[in-house]
Order: structure tokens, then sequence, then C-alpha cells
């Protein structure tokens, strides 16, 4: 008997499996270079109404602020977005992922926690998701720990990171690119790339500083980062969440360390290709959802 069949003889009826899709939110965020893209690749959608049973939802710049939200929407209808709310809280709020990156990432405290954070060394601060780089002086960078305190009450009277945890983490001086600085109050242009990861595997890579492309005699390409060290990451963090951004970067000393991860689906391209983004990723979230 064909297994496609009961042992009566009628076909079986078999869940539907529709294609991967992606549901936008174009306005601010996704440019008309992206969307056409996504649209080339995938089939799109500007509301979560129009999202049937049976699909792996990629929820690009959609999904806040109520992801468990529009996660238990879309399991009524029998979809799913690529990312869980767990797993979104994961890479969310850098204190999750921070103790799985020991040693390939800055060493990182809790704000609450001052006392716990070693005296003599220039720091940085940022909340569980959000920073301020474009007020690097004032609300991120400290020259230590006397300095940070302020940084932090700074941070703690900001209408957005004053909702978050806040964490002080150690500044590593990283190999600059540009004499310029990525804003007008801001960090050092510096040799740091943005990798997208789906399921364990990377989709694309490009360049962090996507602003400051044009400025520069030639865009540095990811192909600069060690494939072993790129790995090392992913083995750390592949179990834990299944689309994610990866931002690595060059320090001064010669050693690669990553930055930060976000969720793929609510990060920025930089320089990333978004036609390599979007047909690398259709063909994974593809194959993968149909097994």
């Amino acid at each position: 008997m064909r297994n496609d069949y009961d042992s009566q003889g009628l076909p079986i009826k078999k869940p539907r499996v529709a294609p991967p899709s992606i549901l936008y939110r174009q306005y601010g965020l996704m440019e008309d270079q992206e969307l056409k893209a996504a649209q080339k690749h995938f089939v799109t959608f500007k509301h979560r109404t129009s999202v049937g049973g049976g699909e792996l939802v990629i929820g690009r710049y959609s999904v806040l602020p109520y992801y468990k939200e529009l996660e238990e929407e879309l399991e009524f209808k029998g979809a799913k977005l690529i990312n869980s709310h767990r797993q979104h809280r994961y890479v969310a709020d850098l204190w999750n992922y921070v103790h799985d990156l020991e040693g390939l990432t800055f060493r990182t405290w809790n704000a609450k926690d001052m006392m716990s954070v070693p005296d003599g060394i220039p720091l940085v601060l940022k909340g569980e998701t959000n920073s301020k780089k474009d007020l690097w002086s004032t609300h991120m960078f400290a020259e230590n720990k006397q300095e940070a305190v302020n940084v932090f009450l700074n941070l703690s009277h900001d209408n957005m990171i004053g909702q978050q945890e806040i964490y002080v983490r150690e500044y590593v001086p990283l190999v600059r690119v540009s004499e310029a600085d990525a804003y007008l109050d801001g960090p050092p242009v510096t040799l740091e790339f943005r990798f997208f990861v789906a399921y364990g595997e990377v989709v694309s890579g490009g360049f962090y500083w996507s602003n400051h492309s044009a400025d520069l005699p030639s865009v540095p390409s990811p192909s600069q980062v060690p494939q072993e060290f790129i790995q090392k990451v992913i083995d750390r963090v592949k179990d834990k969440v299944s689309f994610f951004v990866m931002d690595i970067a060059k320090t001064q000393s010669g050693d690669w360390i990553v930055v930060e991860l976000n969720d793929g689906q609510m990060s920025g391209l930089s320089e990333n290709d978004p036609n390599v983004l979007y047909k690398n990723l259709k063909h994974l979230t593809w194959d993968r959802y149909q097994t």
C-alpha cells in the first residue's frame, strides 16, 4: 500500500504546507530595494490577517511591539514565526547570550551591580536591546567606572532605554576604517560586519557601517572574518534561536569579537545584498519546512 493512502485505499489528508512567507512593515524601515528582493523570492504580506495556515512566517520589521500576540494569532491559523517568542527574547536581551559567548564577546555586567565592575578600564553602557550610539560621549562611553555612573543615570532617563535593563560592557578598541566618527557624537567607524544566520547557516554577510560605505576607498569584505570564528559563534547559539544576526568586529590587537546578536527579523541590512539574503533564506527555509 502506498504511504499516501490508508488501509482502506483512501487518500490520507495531509496538513497544508505553504511556501514560507514574509510579513513586512514597509514604512520607515523596509526600503524599496529590499521589498522588491523579498517579493522576488517570497510570498509577501502587509497584514497579518492575510497570512494563511501552514506557513512559516518571517516577520520582517513587523513582529514588535506585540511579538507574543502575533505568535499566538499565527499559531491559531496554523502558521508560525521563524523565531518563537522565547527565541526572540534570547537575542533581544544580551544578558541571555553573553554567557554562551564567553571568551568571544566583551565582558559584561549588570549596571545594577556596579560594584562588580573592575576599576581602571574604559566601559560602554547600553540597554538590553538598544543603545545610544548617536550620543556616544554622554549616553554610551565612559573612561572609567565613576563616569559610567553618570552614563547610567543618563540612560535611566531615556524614554526607550530607561525601560530596559542596562548593562556595562568592557570597551575594547576596534580597528578603525575611517577617521570620521559614525555620527556627530558617535563611535568610530570600525572594521565590523553583519551576518544573517538561519538554522545554523550563514545566508548573507556585509559591512556593518552602510551609511559610511561611500566615504571609503573600498567597502570591506566580510570574507575577512575567519570561518572558524564564525562557526564557533554559531555553534554556541544555534540551538537557542533559528534566525539571527551577529555583528563581528576586529580588535586592534588582531582578534575577532562578537559585538552583539539580534533577531534577524528586526535587524537592518547594513551592506548585505537583499537579493542574496532572500534567495538563500528562501532555499534554506523552504527545504527545512517541507521536511
